[in-house]
């Protein structure tokens, strides 16, 4: 029986009577990040000009010396975008490697074979700083797989974000020069100073939450009720080194889980304030980033811009999920619109959900980290209502921007503040500048194409998965659930998010090359164009204010600015979505 379902007007008289503790837990962890804003942002922006208290330095010339790095030289874009596909190369080898043989490694006798579709797949996933996964983390990877493997890749994959930031903060901070760093000095101290520091105290307070670090990989309790009729008596539970994997995950915005429940399982996120502290770890280096750039290009109310923009569409959103969950489904409640606040679920929609979190905090969570490129989960996302995860969808289809990744963020966000320029210079006969750079055609042809490919990657991808049998067979729900689960995984891969939205069976050799290759091409064939961007900008000389100068500080150009990031988002995404979460909502409205 077709019953009336959940109104948009119904979604916002919930939001404003959401329970008063929901509303301290937002404004909290505002708050917090406000407060950490300006301290942290300043000490990353010391940190990349070599100008940060810390001693370090000691411990960072001894690494530049064992390298045989020449800290002093400078490279071009080129050189820059060169040595960092090396690298990563080079990671690509001695993490398929070690995956390859981890079963005659130390501590992986007791693991399986990967084949190589799989490790393709993971090494590609960590490498990207995506953290895609396709398996059981706790039974199918080693120790030695994890530790030196992952937890590794964790921290390159984040400091290969930030430095990619900085080169391009420099193209616009820097004038008639063609050096814009070294990609050794960037690497090593943004992981000396940012990222093995913030995720040494992390590890040590979630170890005091709760969270396992150890080596041992299982361990054998007796059970409360004994099989007597199959004679067990015990229960193996994995444990293992969770604890510091789980740090850089969430610092790094890498979001990969130690176990299968990710951040729902009690030795990853045990108590509700690990829940809290894990948001605010996810959210702290994306937002602080923004007043790193506008402190490096010498005017922070431009970094403040981007990140009110930012806000502006994350709050809605993110209040709209947790509304919809916080209903329930109309379906299940069976009863008329009217009646739906007297006779909803108890407790909103908790199917697919940790009941320690319920709705808020699942809701809360799953935009979080699909606004951000974190990926990690506290729920399933197959099992929100049809709004509610549309939202998580719709926040990865602006091409990871609200917040973002660690540094990944913030660079293409600014690929959309150049575009922004653009149109609003040419709709009003404004000069078209940022930060006294004039945009050029070059400048343009580079951004769209960086906007338009994940946009290609997703749809082109989508298309395939549901035209071949290898494609639409591996989904276990159908109709306009079952696109929503092709859909999501295409998105989640092509922007380096890597969440799941569940319900579809990706470990086979179709669906661990496409989203290997998805997860490749969105993140190099990104970051090689946004260096080509920074070389350009930081050749050129800056201009002189005029009256012909478009503001960029000013709270017009945040809401332009907001409004183009979720134009093209929308435009793009429309008919695709029109097939997945809305097909559903709309199928629920009577």
């Amino acid at each position: 029986m077709m019953v009336s379902g959940i109104s948009l007007r119904e979604c916002a008289v919930n939001i404003l009577s959401l329970p008063v503790n929901y509303w301290i837990q937002i404004i909290l962890l505002i708050v917090l990040l406000g407060l950490c804003l300006r301290p942290f942002g300043s000490y990353i922006a010391s940190v990349y000009c070599g100008k940060t208290s810390l001693p370090l330095h000691k411990i960072e010339s001894v690494i530049y010396k064992i390298m045989g790095v020449n800290f002093d030289k400078q490279m071009n874009w080129r050189e820059y975008a060169y040595v960092l596909l090396v690298f990563h190369l080079v990671g690509f080898i001695v993490l398929f490697g070690l995956l390859i043989f981890q079963n005659i490694l130390p501590t992986g006798h007791d693991f399986p074979v990967l084949s190589p579709d799989l490790a393709f797949n993971i090494t590609v996933s960590f490498l990207t700083n995506t953290n895609w996964q396709s398996y059981v983390p706790e039974t199918t990877l080693s120790p030695v797989s994890q530790m030196l493997g992952l937890t590794v890749q964790n921290f390159l994959s984040a400091s290969a974000g930030l430095a990619v930031l900085m080169v391009l903060i420099r193209g616009f901070a820097q004038r008639n020069t063609s050096e814009i760093g070294n990609f050794w000095v960037d690497m090593i101290r943004g992981n000396l100073y940012i990222l093995l520091p913030l995720a040494f105290i992390s590890s040590v307070f979630l170890s005091s939450q709760g969270v396992v670090q150890s080596f041992d990989t299982v361990i054998e309790v007796p059970l409360l009720q004994t099989d007597n009729a199959n004679n067990i008596t015990m229960q193996k539970i994995a444990t293992g080194l969770a604890s510091s994997q789980i740090a850089i995950k969430q610092i790094g915005t890498n979001g990969g889980g130690f176990f299968n429940a990710n951040a729902a399982h009690p030795f990853e996120n045990p108590t509700p304030l690990s829940n809290f502290v894990q948001l605010f770890m996810i959210l702290l280096i994306p937002t602080s980033l923004c007043y790193t750039f506008g402190k490096m290009v010498g005017n922070v109310r431009q970094g403040m811009v981007i990140l009110a923009s930012m806000t502006i569409i994350f709050v809605p959103l993110m209040l709209t999920s947790v509304s919809y969950e916080q209903l329930g489904n109309p379906i299940l409640n069976n009863v008329g619109a009217s009646q739906i606040q007297d006779d909803m679920q108890s407790g909103g929609n908790l199917e697919g959900k940790e009941t320690r979190f319920g709705t808020f905090h699942s809701a809360l969570w799953a935009s979080v980290t699909t606004a951000t490129s974190s990926g990690s989960v506290n729920a399933s996302h197959d099992s929100f209502t049809p709004m509610g995860g549309f939202v998580p969808m719709l926040f990865m289809k602006f091409g990871e921007v609200i917040f973002g990744g660690a540094g990944s963020g913030l660079y293409c966000m600014l690929i959309f503040v150049i575009l922004s320029v653009f149109i609003a210079g040419l709709m009003v006969g404004r000069t078209p500048e940022y930060l006294g750079k004039k945009i050029s055609v070059f400048e343009m042809k580079v951004c769209s194409f960086v906007i338009l490919l994940p946009s290609v990657l997703i749809l082109f991808g989508t298309a395939l998965s549901i035209s071949v049998p290898a494609g639409y067979e591996m989904v276990l729900n159908i109709k306009a659930q079952g696109f929503s689960e092709i859909l999501y995984a295409l998105t989640s891969a092509s922007n380096n998010n890597g969440s799941a939205f569940g319900g579809l069976n990706s470990n086979n050799v179709f669906y661990n090359t496409l989203l290997g290759l998805c997860m490749l091409i969105g993140r190099f064939w990104i970051i090689v164009p946004i260096l080509a961007i920074a070389g350009s900008l930081s050749g050129k000389n800056t201009v002189p204010t005029s009256a012909g100068t478009l503001p960029t500080d000013t709270v017009l150009f945040t809401f332009i600015l907001a409004g183009i990031v979720v134009l093209i988002g929308v435009l793009t995404f429309v008919p695709a979505l029109g097939l997945g979460p809305l097909a559903e909502y709309f199928n629920s409205i009577q």
